[in-house]
């Protein structure tokens, strides 16, 4: 699977998947880019999903427009530590391969 890791998220968290190929929106050099543009060019550039901390993109964006799952991370605070624990459910999905259209939360409860 071909990830993006928002700006939102610990560059740390890249190294839970491993096992695909991922890059931050930092290394696309895509940082500052407002999220609709931003689904534009992950589907122009063939990604399946994008692992973000923004609870609010879900209600901002109409996702029948676009081919992508849309990881919506939830945690008490948005470090490290507390959002590699929610890597297993991630990984549940993308071990799957065919991924749900649209944004799914993952959440530690």
């Amino acid at each position: 699977m071909r990830l993006l890791l928002d700006e939102n998220l610990p560059k740390l968290l890249k190294f839970d998947f491993s096992d695909h190929e991922i890059f931050t929106v930092r290394e696309m050099q895509w940082n500052g880019i407002k999220n609709g543009e931003l689904l534009k060019l992950m589907v122009a550039n063939s990604f399946d999903a994008l692992l973000t901390f923004d609870k609010n993109l879900r209600y901002q964006q109409n996702f029948s427009k676009y081919t992508l799952t849309v990881f919506v991370l939830t945690a008490p605070i948005n470090q490290y530590a507390a959002l590699t624990k929610l890597t297993p459910k991630i990984k549940q999905f993308l071990n799957r391969g065919n991924l749900p259209v649209g944004p799914v939360i993952i959440s530690a409860g």
